[in-house]
């Protein structure tokens, strides 16, 4: 279980540290995400280069590895990095987007989590239990399951990998073995605008950095994902305002705020 005095005291870590979240990521996500991180108060790095991803994992306090526009070069800078985090100690986060669309992004993903390079697999339901072998195609990258759906899927792919499994939605479901804990807050608008999951992905990432029960350090940073984004649909007209309020609520994000936070488990 996670408390808001829990979070506000790693969120105010995270400010003062400002871990460098590297991310090899998809083309399409990579200013919001870089923004988000930065609004958060980590720094974020972006890069697919195979010639100096080995330099910059050296340091970094967290790496995301997002498929959401998968190559093969990419896929191999993701295993050069994968494996030097690995060997210092950095927690990885995977971003398996559209896993179960198509074949190289449904192999990559699981074939990571059976090296043991995934720390916190975070994903919507249709994702998740496609990893976890369901049948059911996805339409495209958007998710066709609630989150409660995957929670089967989620906890054998926790137990099989021992990775904590975070899956997104109506309500946020994180899982770590025999544990599960739900975040409640959220709103339906942040469907709406590209990058919202892969940007909950980062800030998962930014609170592994500070936060070493990794269980504890998704449920936060889903927590203060939910709440900026349900705070900024209160006076968005659409989800052009609701991005911008958004990283203005997250830069902004002090103690009160947190106390809004809807933890069930």
């Amino acid at each position: 279980m996670i408390t808001y005095r829990d979070t506000w005291k790693r969120l105010e870590e995270m400010r003062q540290k400002k871990p460098l979240v590297l991310n090899i990521t998809n083309i399409v996500v990579t200013n919001i995400t870089a923004n988000v991180l930065l609004a958060v108060g980590a720094s974020p790095a972006m890069s697919v280069s195979e010639d100096e991803i080995e330099e910059l994992t050296a340091f970094a306090g967290a790496l995301v590895l997002n498929m959401g526009t998968p190559c093969s070069s990419q896929i191999n800078t993701m295993e050069i990095a994968a494996q030097k985090a690995r060997e210092l100690g950095a927690p990885i986060v995977l971003d398996p987007v559209g896993a179960g669309a198509s074949r190289i992004r449904t192999d990559t993903p699981l074939r990571f989590l059976k090296e043991g390079w995934v720390d916190i697999l975070r994903g919507n339901a249709s994702e998740i239990m496609a990893l976890g072998g369901s049948a059911d195609k996805p339409r495209g990258v958007d998710s066709l399951h609630g989150s409660d759906q995957a929670v089967e899927a989620a906890f054998a792919l926790s137990q099989k990998y021992k990775c904590v499994v975070c899956v997104s939605g109506e309500k946020d479901i994180i899982v770590s073995d025999t544990e599960m804990i739900k975040i409640a807050n959220g709103h339906s608008m942040m469907t709406l605008v590209t990058g919202m999951g892969c940007s909950s992905t980062c800030i998962v990432a930014a609170f592994s950095a500070v936060e070493k029960n990794y269980l504890k350090a998704a449920a936060m940073g889903m927590s203060v994902m939910g709440i900026c984004g349900e705070e900024a649909a209160l006076n968005a007209k659409g989800p052009g305002s609701l991005e911008t309020n958004f990283l203005d609520l997250l830069y902004n994000l002090d103690e009160d705020k947190l106390q809004s936070i809807k933890v069930e488990k």
